[in-house]
């Protein structure tokens, strides 16, 4: 799954989690609700409980759970639960080891421009939080703490 469709899938499950709170919503009822495989939303669930963005409850009522409120939830810090790479990743070519002045120059020009760019990226996401892109889509968050 790439990194775009995780994330998509990840805030979808989030924002179906915000809109049936306080009820905890199997992984199979989530799956059928956003129309993905259960199986690989369950991998991204366990990611998102791993970094305490959502909490699994047991038993013949549990399920998943928001661990806090859709307004505290921002979109970088679901990439970074579900994502072990930066979103604009540069994978660099060395030249196979070999030493080549004319090469290496443009590598490190793109490093620095990637790097910038990685950093604007980040930012972005920081600023935009479950709920405003729950609202964007016309869905209401039941979540009360």
């Amino acid at each position: 799954m790439s990194a775009s469709t995780k994330l998509s899938t990840s805030v979808k499950a989030l924002s179906y989690l915000a809109s049936t709170h306080p009820d905890p919503q199997t992984s199979s009822k989530i799956a059928e609700h956003i129309g993905t495989n259960a199986s690989k939303l369950r991998r991204l669930m366990s990611l998102l409980t791993k970094n305490e963005i959502v909490k699994s409850t047991q038993g013949t009522n549990g399920g998943f759970l928001l661990n806090k409120s859709p307004s505290k939830i921002d979109l970088q810090e679901i990439y970074c639960a579900i994502e072990d790479r930066k979103a604009f990743h540069l994978d660099v070519n060395k030249n196979g080891g070999r030493k080549n002045k004319f090469s290496d120059s443009f590598n490190e020009y793109f490093l620095d421009l990637f790097t910038e760019v990685q950093v604007d990226i980040e930012n972005k996401m920081k600023k935009i939080n479950l709920l405003t892109i729950m609202k964007n889509n016309g869905i209401k968050s039941t979540y009360r703490m």
